[in-house]
């Protein structure tokens, strides 16, 4: 019985070496075959592995007491010091409270505004009137974030701008839009929207593009309204892609724009317009406390990530659609 035994595992474990052999060998002639493809793919992965993996190694400073003399490494190592400074610390709900309002404000206002306009442009008959208002409404999205901050500082200006000149032309008061921190999240997301909303609209057209036009053959058939064709067939076509952006901005909802933000800001304004963002960047390059602001950035980064995963975990659920 035991020598029995015995042939069998050995037969077992040579079936799966040839198993194994063949395997290999089968996956080095499809490399062989389409290496052009595998080098394409070469330079790409080297871009992530260089400069998004590797970089994760510089991440155990928010655990230790960094001294750019003795390195990483030699750093004294503290625990979760850090962190727990950060939650002490005066600033932690003004700036949690800062860039969630400035967030979902964003979220509420940006998410929706494309998909708007992209239904829209799609019931629109005349291809040169659409093709206009889509050039009108992309053209702002290669605009750049300093020329798109000047603009905006420029147009509110108490004394140069316009917006100043049509309140007195109504008989009301100048007013300092930049100096006032209740606007300042509006003036952030509403400007975001006009840069964004053309090149957001585009994404949603090319999912309209591809929905199968004997529904809508069905649908004229019926007798359906314009309103239910877009209730009934528009909407659920890009669902999908809807679905995933939304996971994605969701994803990003602790990651306010730092450039923007950072530019907008004056001394006035500071109480609400200083987010994680800006705070690190103040804290970690200016004020050289690179532990501190590593801690920080880690904690927005975790938050992110779950939120990431809860969002795509319920789009799942809920939905055929989601990330993975």
């Amino acid at each position: 019985m035991p020598s029995s035994t015995g042939v069998i595992e050995r037969e077992k474990s040579q079936a799966r070496l040839s198993g194994t052999s063949l395997l290999l060998r089968d996956r080095g002639k499809r490399v062989k075959r389409h290496w052009q493809l595998y080098l394409l793919v070469v330079l790409p992965i080297a871009y992530l592995f260089i400069f998004k993996y590797v970089p994760m190694y510089g991440a155990q400073i928010a655990f230790r007491d960094f001294s750019p003399v003795r390195g990483i490494t030699g750093s004294e190592w503290v625990g979760l010091d850090n962190f727990i400074t950060f939650f002490k610390s005066p600033n932690f709900w003004m700036l949690i409270k800062n860039t969630l309002i400035i967030s979902i404000y964003s979220l509420i206002v940006g998410f929706p505004a494309p998909i708007i306009l992209a239904l829209a442009l799609n019931e629109v008959r005349s291809m040169r009137f659409k093709r206009f208002v889509q050039m009108v409404t992309f053209a702002p999205y290669f605009i750049s974030t300093i020329v798109m901050v000047s603009m905006i500082i420029l147009f509110l200006s108490p004394r140069l701008g316009f917006v100043d000149h049509i309140l007195k032309l109504f008989g009301m008061e100048s007013a300092n839009f930049m100096g006032i921190p209740s606007y300042f999240s509006s003036i952030f997301v509403w400007s975001n929207v006009w840069q964004g909303i053309g090149y957001g609209a585009v994404i949603y057209l090319a999912a309209l593009s591809g929905i199968n036009t004997d529904l809508y053959e069905a649908a004229r058939v019926d007798g359906a309204s314009r309103i239910q064709k877009v209730w009934h067939i528009d909407i659920p076509g890009i669902m999908p892609a809807a679905i995933i952006l939304l996971i994605l901005n969701v994803g990003q909802i602790m990651n306010v724009g730092f450039e923007k933000i950072y530019l907008m800001q004056n001394p006035l304004n500071t109480s609400t317009s200083e987010v994680i963002s800006t705070y690190v960047y103040k804290i970690g390059l200016l004020g050289a406390n690179f532990s501190f602001s590593a801690a920080v950035d880690l904690f927005n980064s975790v938050i992110n990530l779950i939120l990431l995963l809860s969002v795509n975990y319920f789009a799942r659920r809920v939905s055929d659609s989601s990330l993975w």
